[in-house]
């Protein structure tokens, strides 16, 4: 039902690309609005309708409906679903994490001996920044 419905919607999309661009001009558009356009051209005066219009209304109301229609159609069998909503169905539960034993201390350690310091006169002189 899916692939025919799309099928429709892609020959309908032709029909209408092409009654649309089969149609004449209704005037100077956006251009005659600057100056010395009448009335009629604002408000758009009185026009036959010709077969190409109708098709175009036509053809246009068919492909947002088909539009709509798939869009609901696709929308529908991929909604999101919650993670906790699968949890229950067909899969298996997480193994329970059992207790560990921590390390049970026998003694308290000393901190480590800190090193003899040198004696001061071997340490070397910081160098200054300043100039002689």
């Amino acid at each position: 039902m899916y692939g025919i419905l799309i099928g429709i919607l892609i020959l309908d999309a032709l029909i209408l690309a092409t009654a649309v661009l089969l149609q004449a001009g209704q005037g100077g558009g956006l251009a005659s609005m600057g100056g010395g356009a009448g009335t009629e051209t604002i408000m758009g005066g009185r026009q036959a309708t010709t077969l190409l219009t109708k098709v175009t209304w036509w053809t246009a109301g068919i492909f947002l409906f088909l539009a709509l229609v798939l869009s609901f159609m696709t929308q529908s069998g991929s909604s999101p679903r919650s993670v906790l909503e699968g949890a229950g169905q067909g899969q298996q539960a997480p193994a329970p994490v059992g207790n560990t034993p921590l390390p049970i201390e026998t003694q308290p350690t000393a901190p480590p001996a800190r090193p003899p310091a040198p004696a001061p006169s071997a340490q070397p002189k910081p160098p200054s920044n300043r100039r002689p």
